[in-house]
């Protein structure tokens, strides 16, 4: 007696693949676009990791908890017109394009500057102390990244993702057969396209950067995805022996039908704790979690919705 699988995906292919190929085409569409723009000039708004300069963290003295008002715009204003020490160069550097960021509900400062001396952040710190000082002696920082450590950063970074993502392709490859091995990797391009888009648009919207933090997090997101699909699949092939007289879609609902739970009790196992690092881990793991929620949210569907119903698609061809 063949299993009657009480949710059948392949009923519902369609709307998977539609709603992974507009997903998809959004992540590309916003990644071309960031790439176009010429203040970015990449698929992804690079942060300080990548780019080089230094960021100053800055915390305010509150009378009972309750900062005085303050804008990003009113302390950009005040750094586009200081004038800083010389240092090294002819010149010394436009603060003109340095980005600021209220925090924490006006207690704490951050400034992306171009790289600055010690000498020159002093200046910098001493002019905010004027415009939203008082300022307390210790909770701040100073962070310099020069250029060149910048760009090693970002070629580590890149050589990295390169580096896991083939050690996958061949896992898979000498694992499965072609056409598993197919799905597993476009599985796994799906999921870090479709987190890269959303990144690439909040970029564009938000200003967000990404650092060396969202590398780790696409690599980490790429072993998740091409894991769970893993697990389809070999409830597919161990169905195949027993249910080898029905359809190859019918073997894939059953074998869908009875990993679903253990899959959604694994993802959610997983997103709990970065749940717990958006909401209470800081503005320094922020991201990072929402980028490993975000791939591991869109992997656990992959798995599930789209790698499964294009194997009896690709079969048949």
């Amino acid at each position: 007696m063949s299993p009657s699988p009480q949710f059948r995906i392949s009923q519902h292919r369609r709307i998977a693949w539609w709603g992974s190929g507009l997903a998809c085409l959004l992540s590309v569409v916003g990644l071309v676009v960031s790439w176009l723009n010429p203040a970015i000039g990449s698929p992804l708004r690079p942060g300080l990791d990548f780019t080089g300069g230094t960021q100053i963290q800055l915390e305010r003295q509150c009378a009972i908890k309750s900062c005085s008002p303050i804008t990003a715009a009113e302390v950009e204003a005040r750094l586009g017109s200081l004038t800083l020490p010389v240092g090294s160069k002819d010149q010394g550097p436009n603060l003109a394009g340095a980005k600021v960021q209220i925090l924490d509900g006006g207690q704490s400062l951050l400034l992306r500057l171009p790289a600055l001396s010690a000498e020159q952040s002093q200046v910098v710190i001493s002019s905010i102390d004027g415009l939203a000082g008082p300022l307390k002696g210790s909770g701040g920082s100073v962070n310099t990244i020069g250029p060149t450590l910048g760009a090693q950063l970002l070629q580590g970074s890149v050589v990295s993702l390169l580096v896991s993502f083939a050690a996958i392709a061949v896992y898979i490859s000498f694992r499965y057969d072609k056409i598993f091995a197919f799905l597993a990797l476009l599985t796994l391009a799906h999921d870090v396209v479709i987190t890269c888009g959303l990144f690439a648009w909040l970029g564009l919207f938000f200003g967000i950067e990404v650092d060396s933090l969202f590398a780790v997090s696409l690599i980490t997101v790429a072993g998740y995805s091409v894991t769970d699909t893993v697990i389809v699949f070999d409830r597919i092939r161990e169905q195949k022996k027993n249910l080898g007289h029905l359809p190859l879609a019918d073997q894939v609902d059953v074998a869908v039908d009875a990993t679903l739970t253990r899959s959604i009790y694994t993802s959610l196992t997983t997103l709990l704790p970065l749940l717990g690092l958006i909401f209470f881990g800081g503005s320094s793991l922020f991201w990072f979690a929402v980028a490993l929620a975000v791939g591991i949210a869109v992997g656990s569907w992959s798995s599930i919705g789209v790698a499964p119903t294009l194997l009896p698609v690709l079969s048949r061809r």
